[in-house]
This record gives structure tokens, sequence and C-alpha cells, in this order.
């Protein structure tokens, strides 16, 4: 199953990325292991997965070559959301030599790292695919890289939660607590944002979700319940709000997560704890 291309990323996204990775790598003195080839030589090389994968990050990722030299040629032979079997050929790179192995680590360490989460993301999608829930993300990404994760997850066929803060209003337990209880807290919340805003309650127990339930709140998360317990939820919800599970789901979960009836799955581990796939460039005479 491949996952529908997302829409690209517009370069302001990631070209300043790339730039502070490059000019990390150059640390002090360059490339000091590319310049012992020859000014003039020129190769082609090959960007390969070694092993099975959803694709993510192609197009940005190449770009690394060419911040790096203009006059590189890049060309990608697959597109974002495609799922590739080992020793697909995802690219080829062509110029001068020194510019390609230069450049060739910060394309290599963020296409291996977007495309580990699309696979991620398209493993457990496909688990809960004949189901109406979402899998969707969450805030738990890489400082300055939650754009590049998000989008990885979107080719891989999920979908986003918050981008940000000021996305939506989420009560979780210590803004209840300090705000005095749930009906307060949603009360408060309700009179200080604007009619387009959004807000979710996070509970942990059926008492809780009796308390939202009280409230005009637009949607509940359900955390780490159980899916007995969820399904009872979902029940007593009977439609009035979105409801959301969270909380410790995998592959081995998630089936029975989806099959409660709840509407989005939110899945931190997609971008916090996400397998790197091994994607190597090789040159081939």
């Amino acid at each position: 199953m491949t996952a529908p291309a997302p829409a690209p990323l517009p370069p302001l996204c990631y070209e300043g990325i790339l730039q502070t990775a490059l000019a990390e790598d150059m640390g002090r003195s360059g490339d000091i292991s590319g310049a012992l080839l020859p000014a003039g030589k020129q190769a082609t090389l090959h960007v390969v997965t070694r092993e099975a994968g959803c694709i993510a990050g192609l197009e940005m990722s190449l770009r690394a070559f060419t911040l790096y030299d203009p006059a590189v040629q890049v060309k990608a032979l697959v597109a974002d959301g495609d799922v590739v079997a080992a020793g697909t050929v995802l690219a080829t790179v062509s110029g001068a030599a020194r510019s390609l192995l230069a450049a060739e680590r910060t394309c290599l360490n963020l296409l291996g790292h977007l495309c580990g989460i699309a696979t991620q993301t398209h493993a457990l999608a496909h688990l809960i695919a004949d189901l109406p829930a979402k899998l969707v993300d969450t805030r738990k990404t890489l400082p300055g890289l939650r754009t590049l994760q998000k989008y990885a997850v979107r080719a891989g066929g999920g979908h986003n939660h918050r981008f940000a803060l000021d996305d939506a209003v989420m009560l979780k337990d210590n803004h209840v607590a300090l705000l005095g209880d749930i009906p307060a807290a949603v009360a408060h919340a309700r009179a200080a944002v604007g009619p387009m805003v959004k807000i979710e309650v996070e509970v942990d127990t059926l008492e809780q979700l009796d308390e939202v339930l009280k409230t005009d709140a637009d949607v509940v998360m359900l955390d780490n319940m159980p899916p007995e317990m969820l399904k009872a939820a979902v029940g007593r919800v009977g439609g009035r709000m979105l409801t959301e599970a969270s909380g410790g789901i995998t592959a081995a979960t998630i089936r029975a997560v989806a099959e409660s009836g709840v509407d989005v799955i939110s899945v931190g581990a997609l971008t916090h704890s996400v397998k790197q796939l091994d994607i190597g460039l090789d040159y081939r005479q």
C-alpha cells in the first residue's frame, strides 16, 4: 500500500535546516577527506535504500547537494509516499565528486530519519486501514524539525495533531488542577479563546469523562485506557464530541484501540523514538 503523496513543503521550511547541517559538518576547514580527490573528478552516485520502507523527504534531502554546489544535478526516481523494497535506487546525483561526498551525510541523515518516520507510520496505519479511526502524531518532536517530521507522518499515511501550542486548547491534568476542576477549566477556556478555537480535555477515568460531558468541549482525550474502557467511554460520549485515544499505543495494541470506536489515535512514538531507515550513497562503475 502506497500512501498519497503529501503536498510538498516550500523550501523555506527546510533549506535553513540543511544549511545549518552543512555548516556543522564542514567544521573549521571543510571536507579534508574529499579534498584528496582531484579537483576536476566527476561522478554519478546512487541513493539506495538498504531496507524496505516508505519514502519521505527525498526532494528536500537532495537539496543538500545543490545548496553545497549549485552545479550538482539531482534526479529523484521515486516519490514521497512510495513504499519500496530493499535495494531500490531512490535517486541519482551527478557532479564534482568532492561536492557529492561533502553533502552526502547531511542528505542521508535527514532522509533516513524522515523515511524512518514514514515507514513506522505506514506500518501502524496499515493495521487499522479498514477502520474509521485516524492515526495522528503528537508534539513530541525534535527541536527545529517538527514541520519536517509531521510531513513525514503524512507521507506515511498518517495525520497531524497540533503543530504548536496556539493551534487549539489542550486541558491536561495540570491545567485542570490549577483552574479548579474540569467544568471550570473548560468554561475559562471558552471565554478566553475565539469561536474557531477547539478545546480538548484529557481524562483517564470514566468519572472524569462524565465531567467533560457536562461541558461544551470539542474533543476528549482518553489517556492510557484499556480497549474495554475505551469502548465504554465512546459509548458514553455517543458522538457528542470527538474521541481521541492516547498513551503507550503500539503495533500490538492499535487494532484493539481502533475497534473501540475512537475517532483519533495519537502515537508519540511516530516521531520521538523512530528507527532511521538505512539509506546509503553508492558509486557504481
